[in-house]
């Protein structure tokens, strides 16, 4: 992963329009494929949402929410003018948006898709993985909000359909690229996984591990059990496996070590599991891809 490496100024970004502590993907993807993935840094909350909290819904100072989150649209916009984010309303489900021009944020759904440039998908994350999207020659791209109700229930398998049918749909594959069965292929596609709760740290119990199992048994192999019935669970690994029983083969980022745990990385990360309550308690990071 790339951080940057420019001193920040005054207004929390460096001098490539980006916070020197954020993350940017480092993968083959197209020039015209923008990517990032903030952290804790370049914002404007105070306490425990310090500082770069882009949640409106976890009790943080709206004017600072809002500053947050322009700061976030300056970045963007930095390689892309007229570039913004769309935030969703996520519930750890399956649903895919599809962003047109004229789309607004709040609508009910954990993964977006969009071919169109300027539009950025984005998920909001405080340990749930986020999981980013394009193909290799960068004609589309998508980002899924990935906790392990959403894994489990298919978000994964539910946005790759989306993003294949988006490219057809607009035509933005040449003829060499659609396959017999008229679908674009799994390995034209290039996947980043961004931070999230590792593999020491995500205790779950025993009904996590059945969702999984109860699709592919296989997926026993990322729980290791502990005292009590409950199990450590290994949220990046188990995408991978669900990206490779997809046919997905080009997977970069999270793999499991504890400088992407959210939980372990508490300067860098928030982490709903370390710090969160009921109300939030804690700010939330966002991942965004978007064509330029």
């Amino acid at each position: 992963m790339q951080a940057g490496v420019s001193l920040a100024d005054a207004d929390g970004l460096g001098r490539n329009g980006l916070c020197p502590d954020w993350l940017r993907p480092d993968w083959p993807a197209p020039a015209q494929v923008h990517a990032l993935c903030s952290t804790r840094a370049g914002g404007v909350s105070t306490g425990a949402f310090a500082s770069m909290n882009l949640g409106a819904h976890v009790g943080d100072a709206p004017q600072a929410v809002a500053i947050n989150r322009q700061r976030l649209q300056s970045a963007l916009q930095h390689t892309t003018p007229g570039a913004r984010p769309v935030f969703l309303n996520q519930v750890h489900g399956a649903s895919v948006l599809e962003l047109a021009c004229g789309v607004s944020d709040g609508a009910c759904a954990d993964a977006a898709v969009t071919s169109c440039a300027g539009l950025a998908c984005t998920i909001m994350v405080a340990d749930c993985l986020p999981v980013l999207i394009t193909d290799r020659q960068g004609r589309a791209v998508a980002a899924a909000h990935a906790g392990w109700r959403g894994l489990a229930g298919g978000v994964l398998e539910s946005v790759l359909e989306s993003f294949k049918a988006l490219a057809l749909m607009n035509r933005v594959l040449d003829a060499t690229q659609i396959r017999a069965n008229g679908v674009l292929a799994a390995a034209d596609l290039l996947v980043w996984l961004g931070p999230c709760i590792g593999p020491q740290a995500f205790e779950v119990g025993a009904e996590v591990r059945e969702a999984f199992c109860a699709v592919n048994a296989q997926a026993a192999a990322h729980f290791s059990p502990q005292a009590g019935g409950k199990y450590l669970a290994d949220l990046p690994a188990l995408a991978r496996q669900r990206l490779a029983a997809l046919g997905v083969g080009q997977v970069y980022g999270n793999d499991g070590s504890d400088a992407w745990c959210t939980v372990t990385q508490t300067s860098r990360f928030f982490s709903h599991r370390r710090d969160g309550g009921p109300g939030g308690g804690t700010g939330r990071m966002a991942a965004c891809i978007w064509l330029g």
